[in-house]
């Protein structure tokens, strides 16, 4: 094989075979004259990346006496006569991509039987071992003049083109091949593990715990949201996999815990698009003493310290610039209805009139919602797409979060918000419900809106009640969507950010 610039960016099936089949029967000659295809050991005495930082300095056609070993995968070829070229890439880092670097086989170096072997042998996308001496090329590039190779292992299946974009459908398929091929992949891949590993740092320098809670749950709750079901044989009982975390690291409050978080996998057995996924991962972190407007300063300070990881506070979009240094204000839910539709809404508008707003803007609604939920959808699509910079979105009905505590000052509101960034919702925060009699209340109603058919509605737990009539502390609990803000800062659909998104099989 040659130029992987020749090649199409995505091969027919009939080609991929073909190709296969041709990598097949070199691996097994490679078997059959005794040189082991995938070798359980080289001697590399280097990365890539430590070869051209260590020998940046060379000039142009400057050569050393300087050995290392190296491995990577070829990128590139180009087998002309005496003496072979190819571009090796090595593994990507936290701190940087992944590096290449140019290696020259040459008859004079490594003689006639090495060279032909490295013709015969090697294929765009194996991994080899070159042993050689670092010089810098006439024309500049910076090389391993090699007097040895091995094949460190051999790829059976070809590799796409470099040069051509994939399709999204491939990249999220074939992860793999979207890592090696797209740097952009494995920037999103390293700013979600700066972003995972900033969050930790950020509330342990706070003094929260990290937990874990359970994934398989008897009772679902902590959120609004179809759960995915299952069963335990071994129990012989049906069981939900969690939609939310907050149910559990509650009860680690009360059982005396001051600070909790938890950075988990959650699942919601509902739609899937651009911004939404049935399996993510949320942060839920509960902190004794708070309430919404502490654990709004803490998320504000969990993006900041985000945003620095990744290395910018502004933030470039198509809607415009999104100024994390600027305010972050409050914005109620009822103010910023009545300023979008033109009118006063307030707790006490009727559902007719909520009906006819929603109509007028051409918003479908359900007969059966109320005006509380009304409201809530009516905000959802009229105001929240418009809120670029970051918008604490509070003062919510109670129908929007069952868990959260009544208004201080305000009746027929909750102490709650959304924050709003970029004209999506990041995450959610509140002053915690901790009164277990109107706790039972609320959730009493919500198993009744179940039972009655609603698949979001939560059920009654009655072992978190137990821990609540323990008695829990004041509190404030935030959840923040991890893959929503790695798509905030890579400015990239939901399937991008999710390494391995689910996906509809094929066929």
């Amino acid at each position: 094989m040659s130029d992987v610039q020749n090649a199409p960016a995505e091969l027919p099936e009939h080609e991929v075979s073909e190709q296969m089949q041709v990598r097949q029967d070199k691996r097994t000659r490679l078997l059959e004259e005794g040189r082991p295809p995938y070798p359980v050991w080289v001697d590399r005495t280097h990365t890539l990346g430590q070869v051209r930082e260590g020998w940046d300095h060379l000039e142009t056609g400057e050569e050393t006496q300087d050995l290392v070993g190296i491995g990577g995968r070829v990128v590139f070829m180009r087998n002309t006569g005496k003496l072979c070229f190819a571009t090796l890439q090595g593994g990507f880092t936290p701190g940087a991509d992944a590096a290449r670097l140019q290696v020259m086989v040459s008859k004079a170096e490594v003689g006639d039987d090495a060279l032909a072997a490295w013709k015969a042998d090697v294929d765009l996308g194996d991994w080899v071992y070159v042993h050689g001496r670092v010089i810098r090329s006439k024309r500049g590039e910076l090389s391993v003049m090699a007097d040895g190779w091995e094949m460190a292992s051999k790829a059976l299946r070809p590799m796409p083109n470099l040069h051509h974009e994939l399709s999204e459908e491939t990249r999220v398929r074939q992860r793999y091949a979207d890592l090696v091929v797209r740097p952009e992949a494995q920037t999103v891949l390293r700013t979600r593990a700066a972003i995972t590993r900033s969050i930790r740092e950020t509330l342990h320098a706070d003094d929260y715990l990290e937990v874990e809670t359970p994934v398989l749950q008897l009772v679902h709750g902590g959120a609004a949201a179809r759960p995915f079901n299952t069963h335990l044989n071994a129990f012989d009982i049906d069981m939900s996999l969690r939609i939310a975390l907050e149910l559990y690291l509650k009860r680690v409050m009360v059982g005396g815990a001051e600070r909790v978080y938890e950075l988990g996998r959650v699942f919601r057995n509902e739609g899937i698009d651009s911004s939404h996924s049935a399996e993510f991962t949320m942060l839920e972190a509960y902190q004794a003493w708070g309430d919404q407007t502490t654990i709004a300063a803490l998320t504000k300070q969990i993006i900041l310290d985000a945003a620095d990881a990744v290395g910018t506070r502004q933030i470039e979009t198509d809607k415009g610039v999104i100024d994390l240094d600027g305010e972050w204000r409050w914005l109620g839910v009822y103010p910023g209805l009545s300023e979008r539709v033109g009118e006063e809404i307030t707790p006490a508008t009727s559902l007719e009139r909520l009906q006819v707003v929603a109509a007028s803007h051409g918003i479908e609604y359900d007969p059966l919602w109320s005006e509380e939920k009304l409201v809530i959808e009516l905000f959802g699509e009229l105001v929240e797409p418009h809120l670029l910079q970051p918008t604490f979105v509070c003062d919510y009905p109670p129908a929007a979060q069952p868990l959260a505590r009544p208004h201080r000052s305000e009746p027929n509101k909750i102490e709650a918000w959304d924050l709003i960034i970029g004209g999506m919702e990041r995450g959610t925060g509140f002053s915690e419900l901790i009164d277990p009699v109107i706790q039972r209340e609320r959730l009493t109603a919500q198993s009744l809106r179940a039972a009655e058919g609603d698949e979001e509605a939560m059920q009654l737990d009655e072992d978190f009640l137990q821990a609540l009539e323990f008695g829990a502390p004041p509190m404030g609990g935030l959840g923040l969507g991890i893959d929503r803000l790695v798509m905030l800062f890579t400015n990239v659909g939901i399937r991008e950010t999710i390494l391995f998104p689910l996906l509809k099989p094929l066929g």
